[in-house]
């Protein structure tokens, strides 16, 4: 065989090997890309996304959408081929695998997660709202979680009320910890709760519980690194009881990014006149019962997203800003907020068309 025919047939093996090996070789990332957008004033699969009976409602129209990311499952590896291309396309972003699945968690494990942080951040939105609108909600501490194995397994469960601790009242999820930490691993500890079956029943029933336990619990000692402290093995959280009901139908739909963007949604529904005047805007964050905005991931394909279903003004959280200013899709005007009253400020901007003040992200 001649050597210039070898020398070809050879690079062309060695390409097609090459080719086989992008294909069939998986690679340890994940991409991520715009995932879909819904208008929170609007419908989604036919029905309202934000349902409120027992308080008058107002009509509102324009957009207040929020934004999603979508992401290739814990299960899926990308082989070099598609992570090539992802890395080339201007709208995905390639990530490594363990940053969207860290500590080998599972699809399932992730899934969970995220709905329970959607879940939360639906209640810290219906609360934002409503302490903006002077409307008042009952709250109160409750067990969040158990950690299995833990001291506290089979005697504290999910949803329990925490009135006390040590006959120390309990006012913030912050005070459990604090107080769980005065004692020394291996010390008694008690807690004053309403159970869980209890406080549901007082809810449905509308009445103030009528039952109290005290559940003494024998400290452990947690797993931090350094001086050792008490622990129970639980985390404490909030719950609620709202003048009114307010439901947020949206399925398929996780983690805590669409906060602001509902707590928006409802305030809109509850106040007469429309807060962006027809206008399309669109955004994300967290938000805290306090009103304050968080940071969230993806901000590069949200932004996206949102634009290429129309969006002209983007809400995006103040930690977040710089990077979503580095590659802002043309029309859209990224507005910096860090709480719903800078986001309610700029919504007035907008409304009125005085937008040259609106607080804008640039690139640091």
């Amino acid at each position: 065989m001649p050597r210039r025919t070898a020398t070809m047939l050879a690079s062309t093996l060695m390409l097609i090997a090459l080719l086989c090996a992008g294909v069939f070789i998986p690679v340890p990332y994940s991409e991520m890309s715009p995932g879909p957008t819904v208008n929170t004033l609007g419908e989604h699969d036919g029905e309202p996304v934000l349902q409120i009976s027992g308080r008058t409602t107002y009509p509102a129209d324009g957009h207040l959408n929020m934004t999603t990311v979508r992401v290739t499952g814990a299960d899926y590896r990308m082989n070099l081929v598609e992570a090539v291309y992802g890395w080339l396309a201007h709208d995905n972003k390639v990530v490594p695998h363990e940053t969207l699945y860290p500590d080998g968690k599972t699809e399932e494990q992730s899934t969970q997660e995220n709905a329970e942080e959607f879940s939360q951040s639906q209640e810290s939105a219906k609360v934002a709202a409503l302490k903006e609108l002077d409307v008042p909600v009952k709250s109160w501490v409750i067990v969040s979680t158990v950690v299995k194995g833990a001291p506290s397994e089979g005697k504290l469960h999910a949803g329990d009320v925490i009135r006390a601790v040590d006959g120390k009242a309990v006012k913030e999820p912050a005070d459990v910890a604090e107080l769980v930490t005065e004692h020394k691993p291996g010390e008694d500890v008690v807690f004053t709760i309403v159970p869980a079956t209890e406080q549901a029943a007082a809810e449905k029933e509308k009445r103030t519980p009528a039952k109290t336990e005290k559940v003494t619990i024998t400290t452990t000692s947690s797993d931090d690194a350094g001086e050792k402290r008490a622990v129970v093995g639980i985390s404490a959280g909030t719950d609620h009881t709202f003048p009114f009901d307010i439901d947020i139908k949206l399925a398929d739909v996780g983690g805590p990014s669409a906060g602001l963007m509902f707590a928006l949604g409802i305030y809109d529904k509850l106040t007469p006149g429309s807060l962006t005047g027809g206008t399309f805007v669109a955004g994300t964050g967290t938000i805290d019962d306090n009103g304050e905005v968080g940071p969230i991931g993806g901000i590069e394909m949200k932004t996206v997203g949102a634009r290429g279903k129309g969006a002209e003004y983007f809400l995006t959280p103040a930690d977040n800003c710089a990077a979503a200013a580095k590659d802002t899709p043309e029309g859209l005007t990224l507005v910096k907020v860090k709480t719903i009253d800078d986001a309610l400020g700029a919504l007035a901007d907008i409304r009125s068309g005085d937008t040259a003040d609106l607080p804008r992200c640039t690139v640091s």
